[in-house]
């Protein structure tokens, strides 16, 4: 939109913000805030296997998918390795070519260019400039254009080569994306800062090892004329291409909490005051053997008999496993997967990279549409690639359920510290709804279980312990019991209502002698009474005679 000059009318006036040329790329333009610039020049300078390539085919065959043609320049890829490429995304190159949406001009240097050193941009230049008029392209990628450079025999003659690219490409005002590989060559350093100057946006692609974990980050390093994230950003090539997933860029539009429901376990729905809120975030932290995945498995099962659907992300136990378990407790989970409410991904962390795994998750919430998920447990994510991986990959996954009103509930397995941090566990406490503590009691000579409400957000709850035992038949939560100040459980628990048992027998003993000593003495009263009556009536007919 443009501005107005109303002071100095004959003065041109420009646009608050340079016009873009959307990616269709899922994040991305997001990052750019609305796309690349058009009608100029971005650089994408990335290692090997950081993804350019793949950029740069999808930035074309989805603007060509929109109705803008593009060309592809390939100087290390043939078209054919190009075309083959892309349909392992699901992308119909060759349907585009025969529209005349997309052309694909083989770049790569012949060993007789090389030998003869007589390479110069210019012809391919004419072909291109021939190719765009024809199909009225409006985008174009030159893929790998430092290839090109390292056959040249000067700096010279590069800056000279580079001089004339950017003159031609701003001549026929096309949304160009190059894409470039840093090179090591100390000769490379100057031409490639010439790549930075020549791009009104310069992006930067990086593939990294993180504790063993391949991640990938992108970043924006400049952007004439507009505003863009400016944050590193995890992104993903997955099997429909590349997607990144800006944690800034998400937006607090969570729904509100729900309706309640019951947590399957009457005596729990009493502690919670009517049970979980619909589209809440419920965090379940304990050590090994606290009963964690039996406790949501009891809600799963009682969930699915009411017909809702569920989702569980496993990164402990696979889904055979976890199902066997849980059955011991008297929860049988098999009906509910064989009738499609329940769906289990399942693999461990270290598999691939945080962005990947959420990416994965994402998909089968919107191909699944569950109305709760499960994430077990979320102390094993750091192994995705560290504790900011873990963090953004819970953030994201929390954000994308509370969005679209999923309850989603969490499980985070303790070292034993017991502390708040380590309970509510990688950062994301803010983000949590409703805390509950299960933990062991050690007493002499027995190990108990207590569970404890620590955080309900806007609902009332018991702020006391509870006994609970993990039976045949699931979890049972017993009455509080409590002597000389404390909570008693286990043995203390049994001696205690033992000793109330025997209290209460007592004391009804003595109401039960009680009771018959009041009727012996109604009856000595009621003998009394018609005595009296009788000598009163003997007396009386005495008189009368």
């Amino acid at each position: 939109m443009a501005t107005k000059n109303t002071k100095y009318p004959n003065v041109k006036s420009y646009p608050a913000e340079i016009k873009k040329t959307p990616t269709f790329i899922h994040g991305l333009d997001e990052i750019l805030r609305g796309g690349l610039p058009k009608n100029r020049t971005t650089v994408i300078n990335g290692s090997a296997g950081s993804g350019k390539t793949v950029l740069g085919l999808e930035f074309i065959y989805r603007g060509a998918q929109a109705g803008e043609p593009g060309i592809f320049v390939c100087f290390e890829e043939t078209p054919e390795q190009l075309r083959e490429n892309a349909a392992t995304f699901g992308w119909d190159i060759p349907a585009l070519e025969a529209k005349n949406l997309i052309f694909l001009y083989d770049g790569t240097i012949k060993p007789e260019v090389i030998i003869s050193g007589s390479f110069s941009l210019k012809g391919l230049l004419a072909v291109i400039a021939g190719k765009k008029q024809e199909m009225n392209a409006m985008r174009i990628v030159i893929d790998a254009l430092d290839v090109v450079f390292r056959f040249f025999d000067s700096p010279a003659a590069v800056r000279n080569e580079l001089h004339m690219l950017n003159d031609w490409l701003a001549n026929e005002g096309m949304t160009t994306l190059l894409t470039v590989r840093p090179s090591k060559r100390p000769e490379a350093i100057a031409y490639e800062e010439f790549f930075e100057s020549m791009g009104d946006c310069v992006i930067k692609m990086d593939i990294r090892v993180v504790e063993q974990i391949t991640t990938r980050r992108l970043r924006v390093i400049k952007y004439r004329g507009s505003d863009y994230e400016r944050n590193e950003y995890p992104y993903a090539i997955t099997s429909t291409g590349l997607l990144a997933t800006p944690i800034s860029t998400v937006g607090l539009k969570h729904k509100p909490l729900g309706r309640k429901m019951s947590t399957g376990i009457k005596e729990l729905d009493k502690i919670l005051h009517g049970g979980y809120s619909k589209g809440s975030c419920i965090l379940f932290a304990g050590e090994p053997g606290t009963g964690k995945t039996i406790m949501v498995s009891t809600f799963i099962e009682h969930a699915c008999r009411k017909g809702d659907r569920i989702l569980y992300i496993g990164f402990e136990e696979s889904e055979d496993a976890l199902v066997n378990n849980v059955s011991n407790a008297g929860i049988n989970l098999k009906p509910h997967i064989n009738d499609g409410k329940l769906f289990f991904i399942t693999n461990y962390p270290e598999a691939m990279g945080a962005e990947e795994h959420f990416i994965r998750a994402v998909k089968k919430i919107d191909m699944f549409k569950p109305t709760h998920v499960v994430v077990d447990a979320i102390s094993a994510c750091p192994r995705m690639g560290g504790k900011l991986a873990a963090f953004e990959y819970l953030m994201r996954l929390l954000n994308h359920c509370k969005e679209r009103g999923i309850t989603i509930f969490l499980i985070n397995q303790l070292s034993g510290s017991g502390t708040y941090l380590e309970i509510s566990g990688n950062s994301i406490s803010s983000m949590i709804d409703t805390v509950i503590y299960m933990k062991y009691v050690m007493c002499p000579g027995e190990t108990n279980r207590v569970l404890q409400i620590l955080k309900s957000r806007g609902s009332g709850h018991s702020n006391q312990k509870h006994e609970y035992l993990i039976t045949d038949n699931g979890i049972k939560i017993l009455e509080i019991c409590s002597g000389k100040g404390e909570m008693l459980t286990g043995t203390a628990r049994i001696e205690k209502e033992e000793e109330e048992k025997a209290e209460a027998e007592k004391l009804e003993y003595e109401i039960s002698r009680m009771e018959l000593e009041l009727k012996r003495l109604k009856q000595i009263q009621n003998r009394i009474s018609r005595e009296t009556k009788l000598r009163m009536l003997k007396r009386g007919g005495e008189y009368q005679a």
